[in-house]
């Protein structure tokens, strides 16, 4: 009996402590802030993006070619400049063929920019200055270097076979049908070893995943996995409407004249957008969900139209921030063409965050896809002004905020990007926005301390470069720390509405940004000629402070009724009431 009760007396012991430590828990995590928080509190919405090329924003060990550890050295400039997020192009092992979106090995960092403990230790100071690293996700395709493409050509029972897209050419020895490749000629390439085509959408060192292979889903995510535990908040997708191809192989239609490389001009019908896409993206978004932080997803989605893009959205279970192309290549100055292009997305049917840009590492700098070549830095405020007053996700791309411009080759031995050798002259390749960072007016522009950059430094860097800049209040520069200053500061700016004004008037562009606390309004001189403009009847206010005015003005407030416009002229007010 006495043996008994000490059982039993050891079991409620047991059972009161389980229960003590479970309650006790329970507390604890209650006090604990949740690791997802409040869905209005998403870094990612009121963040300013900043795409950096590690080859050229800064070299740190003199051989020419910008590191980890460059970048590094620059924190505190992105800091102080108002940045919250940097998005590096690939630092993957590569044989550089496309710039590093050819990977040979997904889960480590390329030599020629440092190790992994210079990155981590990048990850660790960004965070720091509160700002958070984005990594390139090239998913479409990897090097030809790469193991799994090795394994795959070495034979036709080889188990990665499967893991690329592989087909017998047509009799007589051609290749499967017409497709092309982005970067010119046939989208096949023919492998002695096994006697079969590879696929692949761009360059022939560049072969195209099978993503309707369940190996390679399971393989691309654990490359997410791998990186989101070494620190980084999210990933911008590569070339993300290229993942499927139709497995008729049916020919794509031709279309009228012929490109640079001198192929005829085709539609990529057969091998682009198909609705496998967005069951990847659901995948993958569930994948980043499991990481506590809210890691964002952006991709490069190249759409034909605003509900295209409106797409990758899903129903908010897919890409927080889709790339918009429509606004970034509309190539000129038109204010009908924003103000449909801005209503549109401000109503596309998934509510989604819009992401806005105007250049990357594969378009020319806008400072010259849009400057008229009179009044280039004008223009230059002006779109700045642009990206950072609507109501979305800001992207921007080193050294657009300089007026940084693009210099192609002037010979086609100087070239280094292949498309420029292929296309030569029609087209001069990439290399002309690629160039190195513009720093100071020392030699190679602060870049490196090396005789030579790994591109050459423009000859515009002598004075559009960081040092001058800065001192200079009326600069480039100058205006997008303003503009970066004021979307932090400004309620309206940071997270109000939109709303298009003045919507008849076919050279101004003018937009509200509203909030409970301020109303904002911009107006925009999308043309070289003074404009005049009333917006009282528009806007509900006596008056307006101007917070942003370029070129600028005198006096702090201002009549909304008689307003007027210099070429290429802005206008960023907070209304009186």
């Amino acid at each position: 009996m006495k043996l008994k009760q000490t059982a039993i007396q050891q079991f409620v012991l047991r059972l009161f402590t389980f229960l003590l430590t479970f309650f006790l828990g329970i507390a604890a995590v209650a006090q604990q802030p949740s690791a997802l928080p409040d869905s209005h509190d998403e870094w990612w919405k009121h963040a300013v993006i900043y795409e950096i090329n590690p080859k050229s924003f800064q070299d740190s060990n003199g051989d020419g070619v910008g590191d980890i550890n460059g970048i590094a050295s620059r924190l505190d400039y992105l800091h102080n400049l108002g940045i919250d997020a940097i998005w590096i192009s690939p630092m993957y092992p590569s044989p550089g063929i496309d710039n590093g979106y050819d990977v040979s090995d997904y889960t480590a960092i390329d030599p020629l920019y440092g190790t992994m403990a210079d990155f981590e230790r990048l990850v660790a100071e960004a965070r720091k200055r509160d700002i958070r690293v984005i990594m390139d996700y090239v998913i479409n395709h990897t090097s030809d270097q790469h193991p799994w493409f090795r394994e795959s050509r070495s034979s036709l029972t080889n188990p990665k076979r499967d893991w690329y897209i592989w087909h017998d050419g047509k009799p007589g020895g051609g290749p499967p049908n017409n497709w092309q490749s982005w970067f010119g000629h046939s989208a096949w390439t023919y492998d002695p070893t096994t006697k079969q085509f590879y696929y692949h959408y761009f360059y022939v060192q560049q072969p195209d995943l099978n993503w309707r292979n369940p190996e390679v889903h399971k393989a691309m995510e654990g490359v997410l996995d791998f990186w989101l535990q070494r620190g980084v908040s999210g990933f911008r997708i590569d070339a993300v409407s290229r993942l499927f191809e139709d497995p008729q192989l049916r020919d794509d239609p031709y279309l009228p004249g012929r490109n640079a490389y001198g192929d005829r001009n085709i539609e990529h019908k057969y091998t682009d957008n198909f609705p496998e896409v967005n069951d990847v993206l659901k995948e993958l978004r569930r994948t980043v969900n499991k990481y506590p932080g809210d890691p964002v997803l952006l991709t490069e989605a190249d759409e034909p139209n605003i509900a295209e893009l409106t797409k990758v959205y899903g129903n908010g279970d897919e890409i927080q921030l889709p790339m918009d192309f429509q606004i970034a290549d509309v190539n000129k100055l038109s204010a009908p063409v924003f103000r449909r292009l801005f209503d549109e997305v401000e109503n596309n049917t998934a509510h989604g965050q819009p992401e806005y840009f105007f250049s990357n590492h594969d378009q020319p700098r806008q400072w010259d896809r849009y400057g008229d070549g009179v009044h280039n830095d004008q223009i230059a405020k002006l779109l700045a002004t642009l990206l950072l007053t609507t109501r979305g996700t800001p992207q921007m791309y080193y050294g657009e905020e300089l007026g940084m411009r693009t210099t192609d080759p002037a010979r086609k031995e100087d070239v280094r990007d292949p498309i420029g050798k292929l296309g030569w002259p029609k087209e001069k390749g990439r290399d002309g926005e690629r160039t190195p960072m513009q720093w100071s007016a020392a030699p190679e522009a602060g870049f490196t301390s090396s005789k030579e950059s790994w591109l050459p430094v423009p000859p515009s860097a002598a004075t559009y470069n960081v040092a001058a800049e800065e001192r200079d209040p009326e600069s480039i520069f100058n205006t997008y720390k303003t503009l970066l200053a004021l979307r932090k500061s400004v309620p309206a700016l940071r997270d109000g509405t939109q709303e298009s004004i003045d919507r008849d008037d076919p050279n101004t562009f003018a937009y509200l940004r509203k909030s409970n606390h301020s109303t904002v309004v911009i107006a925009l001189n999308m043309s070289a000629q003074t404009q005049h403009l009333s917006l009282r009847g528009d806007v509900h206010a006596r008056s307006a402070k101007v917070l942003y005015a370029s070129p600028s003005t005198s006096g702090e407030n201002f009549s909304l009724e008689h307003i007027t416009l210099a070429p290429f002229g802005v206008l960023v007010a907070e209304c009186v009431q």
